[in-house]
C-alpha cells in the first residue's frame, strides 16, 4: 500500500490558497475508500484546519515544516520540535543585529502563540492582517520580543526583501551550523517579499513523514510525496517517489522522479487517483 503526502501552497491548493471543490470531493471519495493520505505544510495546524475543513483525514498532519505533528480535527500536537531556548535567544539577537524583526511562534504552558513586536514593511503588515482576518487564536502583540522567548520557540519568521534575508540566512547558518533548519522562499501570494524561516534541526518534512510512519505502523509502505518549493526538497529526496508540480522551482524539479501539471489544475488529485487505481488500491 502507498502513503501519499502533499505540500499545500503551490501544490495541492489553488492559486488563491484554497482547496478547490473538485479536489475536496475527489480526496474525500478516495479517503472514504481507504486512501492513505496526509499533508506536510509550512502552515500551522490552525491554518491547515481552516483550509482543509471537513476533509476526513485519518492520519495526523505535518505542520510548520515538520515542527509539529498534529491531529487536524482537535489541533492537538502529538510531537513538537522546538529550538533550544539559548539558541533561540542567540538567533533573535542576530536578527536584530541585522536590523530586522521576526515573528516568533512559541509552544509553552499557554499553548501555541504567535508574537509580533512591530511591522516595518507592507509584507509584514499583510502577515499580521491575514491572521487578524482569519481570527488566528495564536496572534499576540508583544512590546518586548525577548520576553516571549522564555517559552520554547518553534519558528522564527522574517519577512523582507531577498538581499537582506539572504545575508541573514548566511549569518544564521554560520553561527548555528546544523542546529537549525533555515528556508528562504518567495511568498506565493506576495511576490518580492520572501520569508526566511528558522526551525529546529528536527523540524523538516522528511523527518516528519518518517516519524509519522513509525508511529502509525506504516514503515513498510511506499511513500509518494508532492511539492513545489525549497522546503519540499528533503522530502522529495527521502521518498520512494517524489513528484513536482509544473510550477515548482527548478531545484525541486531536479530532485523529482516525475513532473506533473500545474497546481491549480487538480494535478495532484489526478495523479493520486490514477496511481492508486493502477496499483489496485493497495
Amino acid at each position: 500500500m502507498t502513503l501519499y503526502v502533499s505540500d499545500l501552497d503551490g501544490t495541492l491548493l489553488d492559486a488563491q490558497g484554497r482547496l478547490a471543490d473538485s479536489t475536496r470531493l475527489g480526496l474525500t471519495r478516495l479517503l472514504d475508500e481507504g486512501l492513505l493520505f496526509t499533508v506536510a505544510s509550512a502552515r500551522h495546524v490552525t491554518s491547515i484546519r481552516q483550509i482543509l475543513g471537513d476533509l476526513p483525514l485519518r492520519l495526523p498532519v505535518i505542520g510548520s515544516n515538520g515542527a509539529y505533528i498534529s491531529d487536524m480535527a482537535s489541533a492537538r500536537h502529538e510531537i513538537v520540535h522546538a529550538i533550544e531556548p539559548d539558541l533561540a535567544q542567540a538567533v533573535f539577537a542576530l536578527i536584530r543585529q541585522h536590523g530586522l524583526m521576526p515573528f516568533v511562534s512559541t509552544h509553552g504552558a499557554q499553548g501555541d502563540q504567535l508574537f509580533y513586536q512591530s511591522v516595518h514593511n507592507e509584507a509584514q503588515q499583510s502577515f499580521v492582517d491575514e491572521r487578524l482576518r482569519n481570527s488566528d487564536p495564536r496572534l499576540r502583540h508583544s512590546p518586548r520580543m525577548q520576553d516571549v522567548l522564555s517559552d520554547p520557540a518553534v519558528t522564527l519568521v522574517v519577512v523582507d526583501r531577498e538581499g537582506p534575508l539572504a545575508e541573514l540566512q548566511a549569518a544564521i547558518d554560520a553561527m548555528c551550523g546544523e542546529q537549525v533548519e533555515t528556508h528562504l522562499a518567495e511568498d506565493l501570494y506576495k511576490p518580492g517579499w520572501p520569508w526566511l524561516t528558522v526551525h529546529d534541526r528536527r523540524a523538516t518534512k522528511d523527518q516528519g513523514i518518517k516519524t509519522l510512519a513509525q508511529r502509525y505502523g506504516l514503515e513498510d509502505k511506499e511513500v509518494v510525496v508532492f511539492g513545489d518549493h525549497v522546503n519540499d526538497i528533503k522530502m522529495l529526496r527521502a521518498a520512494h517517489r517524489g513528484i513536482a508540480v509544473e510550477n515548482a522551482i527548478p531545484a525541486v524539479k531536479r530532485e523529482a522522479h516525475q513532473v506533473i501539471g500545474h497546481h491549480h489544475e487538480d494535478s495532484v488529485l489526478r495523479f493520486i487517483t490514477e496511481d492508486w487505481q493502477a496499483r489496485g488500491r493497495r
